[in-house]
Order: structure tokens, then C-alpha cells, then sequence
């Protein structure tokens, strides 16, 4: 297969999932990673493609499937996951969502006593509960495989309970602190009613991306958790709302 073949085959697959890693493309194509990294560095000078650790993404992507999200920005989901588990505290009741984001806060959760945790989450849930943490999945229609539920169901019975404190990450939010949603909506909503504080982890790739609904502002929130730095003027429109720039 010629180079422009494989760009072309490159492009389709991208063109299906958004993101991918270079692992999959080497699997995929059937070529060695240094091939591969080759085509992937001359598409980037021909500004068809973004590199991020470990993979490639459009630089106008579409939704990216959750197999591949657990690889985009990991450093930084890492980095907000050790800040977040500084906000709980033993025997808190967390109710957490189905974002990579906040899975990875999630399982870092076995490191306090006594705790609960609700999601939507069941790979979070095995993990758990699997380490004696007391988990509550909320059921409902299996909405990304292979793991994250939600729908009707889950909204009813997130309804059931309060938390202490909850997390939660959508698809982006703008500069000026309006948090953009689309697919769990109700069930976002339903989580900050029914918690006492409210946690929203964003990493920089996600700041000014717009999607189909405004869910809300950060007046709703009790923290935002993200690496990317807030000018003051955003700071002090939300006087209730800390900060927290890693």
C-alpha cells in the first residue's frame, strides 16, 4: 500500500471514530508504528489531524467512542483525579457520572474509609465493590458500551438518593463558564439538585466546545476542576464558585 493509500485509509477511520490510537491504526492497517507515525506526522503538516498522546484525532472531530476516550488527555484526567480526591472526605455519599473524567477520580476513591458511591458507571461499580467500597449502580439502558447507562430509569433512581458531594464532566463548556451537554442532561441536573457540593472536571481540550444544550452556569457549582486558566473577570462573575487550576 502507497502512502497517500494508507493517508486516505487513515482518514476514513478517523472519519468513523473521531480519535484513535496509533495502536489501532498499526493493527488496523497492518503496518509497523514507525510507518504509521510517518503518515501521522505528514498529515499534521497538511493541518488534517491533531496529535495527542498516544493517538490522533480530526481537528473537527465528531463524538469520540469511550473506548478511545480513556487515552485522550490522560495526563491531565490523572492530574485532576488526584486534585479531586483531596475534595472528599470518609463516610461521604459521592454520586459520580460515566465520563472517563470522573472514573478516574472514581478508582481512586478506594483510598478513603467508609465512603458511597452512586453512578451510572458499572465498570466503576465492579471495581468498587470488588475493593469493598459500598456502591449503588442506577440502572437503566446501556446508552455507551460496553459500560455507561442512562435514560428514563436512571434519572428515577438517581432521584432517590443525596449526596454529599457529586463530579461530573460533559462534552465542554465555554470560556465564560456556561456547561454544554447533550446525551445526560436529566441526569446531570438531577445529580446537583440532590447534592450537597458540586464538582465539574474539565480539562483545557474541552474549554469552547459547544454542544446541543445548556445544561447550566457555574453559579450551580461548588468547584470546577480543570488545567486551564480562567481569566479573573470569569472568576469574579461566579464569586460562589472556587477555582481549582492544576
Amino acid at each position: 500500500m502507497y502512502q497517500k493509500e494508507r493517508i486516505d485509509k487513515i482518514n476514513e477511520i478517523l472519519k468513523t471514530f473521531g480519535y484513535v490510537t496509533v495502536k489501532f491504526l498499526t493493527k488496523e492497517l497492518d503496518y509497523s508504528t514507525a510507518t504509521i507515525n510517518r503518515d501521522l506526522n505528514l498529515m499534521e503538516k497538511q493541518k488534517l489531524i491533531k496529535r495527542t498522546y498516544g493517538g490522533v484525532e480530526l481537528l473537527n472531530r465528531k463524538y469520540v467512542p469511550l473506548e478511545f476516550r480513556y487515552n485522550l488527555m490522560k495526563s491531565a484526567k490523572n492530574k485532576l483525579g488526584v486534585a479531586a480526591l483531596s475534595l472528599v472526605n470518609d463516610g461521604d455519599t459521592v454520586f459520580i457520572d460515566g465520563s472517563t473524567t470522573c472514573e478516574n477520580l472514581g478508582r481512586r476513591l478506594i483510598e478513603k474509609e467508609g465512603i458511597s458511591v452512586i453512578t451510572n458507571n458499572m465498570a466503576l461499580v465492579m471495581f468498587l465493590s470488588e475493593r469493598g467500597i459500598n456502591c449503588t449502580c442506577l440502572g437503566g439502558k446501556v446508552m455507551e458500551s460496553p459500560y455507561i447507562l442512562g435514560g428514563e430509569t436512571t434519572v428515577e433512581n438517581a432521584m432517590k438518593y443525596n449526596a454529599d458531594i457529586c463530579f461530573f464532566s460533559t462534552t465542554g463548556m465555554s470560556d465564560k463558564g456556561i456547561i454544554y451537554s447533550s446525551t445526560y442532561n436529566l441526569l446531570y441536573s438531577t445529580m446537583i439538585k440532590n447534592s450537597k457540593k458540586v464538582c465539574y472536571m474539565a480539562h483545557s481540550e474541552k474549554i469552547n466546545i459547544k454542544d446541543s444544550y445548556n445544561l447550566c452556569d457555574l453559579n450551580s457549582i461548588s468547584y470546577i476542576l480543570t488545567d486551564y486558566n480562567f481569566n479573573d473577570n470569569v472568576k469574579n462573575s461566579y464569586p460562589d464558585t472556587r477555582f481549582i487550576e492544576i
